[in-house]
């Protein structure tokens, strides 16, 4: 794995097939798409930032990179993907062979530009649109969570308040003394005019006839918009006495009732308001949800506490009345902030379900963040919500406004991305007909991105010709290039470039050099973002049923076997983890989702969506430490054999980090043994998976749950559902200090077993 790590340290790619199946047909074969997960922001210490603008080509508009062909003595280059000639502009005069601009550096394959004459210092915008239909204790937890935020807002940053509950609530931060809010009725869909009118937006200045091209935003003044959206440095004093006077919804709510919460209508007030006074700058809705919405055309469940909220049944079963309504509705929604340039964040605080799945298509397009948690006062939101802000411990580095663009080589087309994007309808040459994700386009629109968020690029070769007819003059080089253009956190717009070259192998021999290209991690994901994307856009599809003959099907193309032997059966190392995975995926949380809610379901993919490659491993197939008084903390197989009384294990789930202890271990610390002088290794024995648990905390969004457990304790479900059943109930009695699974599940041996013997028939 070494190589692709380096890989991905030089460019942020990491890519399932490295060296590129060089036709149709054989693509095809290759059952895992050609892809590429790409962190367009990913951090390196050494990147130059240039401060003048690129050069780019005057046919295909692709950038100068280090693959171009350079005449020094004529000054001319030429682009690798359309082979167009262009001339360097007169400041390019005394580059020579040994004098080389940065942006033809060999090791120099991702680079930035910033240039001076946009030097428009642009503050970002925090929209807070905070429920008030919770209980006392919980509006407690939030407002101290939101006053410890307000603390950490950017000084320059522009920061505006909403509440809602059965109405929508505007609050004026800028009035001075007298607290002033503007109310909207939460049944009501209101369009963007109403919203300016009844806010008073054209007191002082008529509105502009509709004739008359009204300036970028609508014709309002400054003071109009100062009046809703202050900088943070002035506004700490009205926002904290806005928070200190913040009450519980005041409209009664009956014993048999839900309380008439309109989410839909105040996110769609916050996105017109955003539109109205910073549309095209950086801005962010962060709603704060404290539970299902019961009002307006986002609803999702009845007032009658005696129907119960959607599940994943009534969804299959198309019986969940609210729910196309309220996906068209968001879907609207969305399109509107894409094409502001604005992001929504979702903070969804309950022990019900809120709507998350419905939100989904909004937050995902929006390339917003999300935290799911029971309560305001977990620490699952408390301490998430301080990494948005804080940049001390670990900075998430959040970035607005971005425009994501590719070129690629004739032979290659782009099917569409699996990430959190919005398709800009840019259709071209390089638009494949199949659409994957956000498709039939080559141009996408990032409202928010950070150093974490990933996107995945599905490619199709398009290539048809046999390898003979191919002379040996022609190139067999892929090139790919990757634009992101950004507003940078200090208010700078930027464009980094990232280009990649990649060789292409077809005809009998290719199988090797396929094989020792391969990037088993990044396939596993790629496998997994898509399965999810099929389970959510195809009707009647079977997740299990299409892993597992993808896997066959890639067993019997990459294995070594003689025909139906399977005892003969081998994987080359490239490969021999990549099932291990497949059977982890099959049972995770992305396929099945019988014990989920839709809402934790949609949580789940959208961050899966989101994140890097070894993030998304780690919630494919979950790490598992064993820490002993034999041995230092070391990696051990996820599998119950691991479990043992005098052990502690730690599980690192992703979304939740379990620590485990062993019977004998649980009895010794209820003994109080850490206490005492003597027992001082066992104390540090017990420390030690703290730690590495904190360590974790920090850097992770969301911050994962921790479960703290012990050996047939209730919670040890936590670890136990994602071990493999090697001994179950009906296969075998537990070993001393260890442990059985109470599955019908087959272990991974019986998985690896059909599988064998499936491959070698084919």
């Amino acid at each position: 794995m070494a190589e692709f790590l380096d890989l991905e340290a030089q460019d942020g790619v990491r890519m399932p097939w490295n060296v590129f199946p060089g036709t149709k047909q054989e693509s095809t074969q290759c059952v895992v798409p050609v892809s590429a997960i790409y962190t367009p922001l990913k951090t390196f210490p050494n990147m130059p930032v240039l401060p003048y603008p690129p050069l780019r080509c005057r046919t295909c508009r692709s950038i100068l990179n280090p693959f171009c062909i350079v005449d020094y003595v004529a000054k001319i280059w030429i682009c690798p993907f359309c082979f167009q000639r262009n001339h360097f502009p007169p400041h390019y005069a005394s580059m020579s062979e040994d004098n080389l601009p940065a942006e033809l550096f060999a090791q120099y394959t991702t680079i930035e530009y910033e240039t001076p004459t946009e030097k428009a210092d642009i503050p970002p915008v925090f929209l807070f649109v905070i429920d008030t239909c919770i209980i006392e204790e919980e509006l407690g937890y939030l407002k101290n969570a939101l006053s410890q935020a307000i603390d950490l807002l950017p000084d320059n940053s522009l920061v505006g308040f909403i509440t809602f509950g059965t109405y929508v609530h505007v609050h004026e931060l800028g009035f001075g003394s007298i607290p002033k809010t503007h109310v909207f009725k939460g049944s009501k869909e209101i369009s963007k005019d109403q919203i300016l009118e009844q806010m008073n937006f054209f007191a002082k200045r008529p509105r502009q006839s509709p004739g008359v091209i009204a300036g970028v935003r609508d014709g309002l003044s400054a003071e109009s918009i100062a009046r809703f959206l202050v900088p943070a440095s002035e506004c700490e004093f009205a926002l904290n006495s806005v928070l200190e006077e913040l009450q519980k919804d005041p409209w009664p709510v009956s014993a048999d009732q839900r309380a008439t919460r309109c989410t839909s209508t105040a996110l769609s007030v916050a996105a017109s308001l955003l539109g109205a006074c910073v549309p095209g700058s950086g801005a962010r809705i962060m709603a704060f949800i404290g539970g299902p919405s019961t009002e307006g055309p986002g609803a999702i469940v009845s007032k009658n506490l005696s129907e119960p909220i959607r599940s994943h049944k009534d969804l299959d079963k198309d019986s969940a009345p609210y729910y196309n309504k309220a996906v068209k509705f968001y879907e609207g929604l969305s399109k509107q902030l894409v094409t502001q340039g604005h992001v929504l964040d979702l903070f969804a605080c309950a022990l019900d379900q809120v709507g998350v799945a419905e939100l989904k298509v909004a937050v995902e397009r929006t390339g917003g963040l999300v935290v799911l948690a029971e309560s305001f006062g977990h620490s699952v939101f408390k301490d998430s919500l301080k990494h948005v802000f804080q940049s001390s411990d670990y900075d998430l580095g959040l970035s607005f406004n971005g425009i994501f663009e590719v070129s690629c080589s004739k032979d290659i087309k782009v099917q569409g991305i699996l990430g959190p994007c919005a398709s800009l309808e840019k259709k071209g040459p390089l638009c494949s007909e199949t659409v994957v994700g956000q498709g039939h386009t080559s141009a996408w629109k990032m409202c928010g991105l950070d150093k974490a968020t990933s996107l995945c690029l599905v490619f199709e070769i398009v290539k048809k010709e046999t390898p003979d007819s191919i002379g040996p003059s022609a190139s067999n080089q892929f090139y790919l290039q990757f634009l992101t253009y950004y507003q940078h956190n200090n208010g700078q717009m930027r464009l980094r470039a990232t280009t990649l070259a990649r060789r292409w192998i077809a005809g009998s021999g290719s199988i090797q050099e396929l094989i020792a290209g391969f990037d088993q991690e990044a396939a596993a994901v790629v496998m997994a973002r898509l399965v999810s994307f099929k389970m959510e856009s195809e009707a009647e599809f079977d997740p299990i049923r299409w892993l597992d003959r993808s896997l066959i099907r890639l067993c019997s193309r990459f294995g070594d076997f003689q025909k139906d032997s399977p005892s003969s059966f081998s994987l080359s190392p490239r490969f021999s983890i990549f099932p291990q995975f497949m059977f982890h995926l099959r049972r995770s949380q992305f396929v099945q989702v019988f014990n989920n809610s839709p809402d934790e379901t949609a949580y789940f993919r959208m961050i899966l969506n989101r994140e890097n490659v070894a993030n998304s491993v780690v919630m494919i197939q979950p790490s598992l430490i064993s820490y002993s008084f034999h041995s230092g903390p070391e990696p051990v197989l996820l599998d119950v054999a691991a479990v043992s009384a005098d052990r502690i294990l730690l599980l690192d789930a992703y979304f939740t980090v379990v620590i485990f202890h062993g019977a004998t271990i649980a009895q010794w610390r209820n003994a109080g043994y850490q206490n005492q002088k003597e027992h001082e290794v066992f104390a540090q024995l017990l420390q030690a998976p703290r730690d590495d648990v904190d360590a974790i905390c920090k850097e992770r969004f969301p911050v994962p749950r921790l479960v703290i457990c012990d050996q047939h304790g209730s919670q040890a479900r936590f670890l136990l559902a994602k071990l493999n059943p090697s001994a179950t109930y009906n296969s075998s009695s537990a070993p001393p200090g260890g442990d059985i699974i109470f599955t019908d599940d087959v272990s991974f041996e019986v998985f690896l077993d059909h599988l064998q013997r499936l491959a070698v028939q084919q």
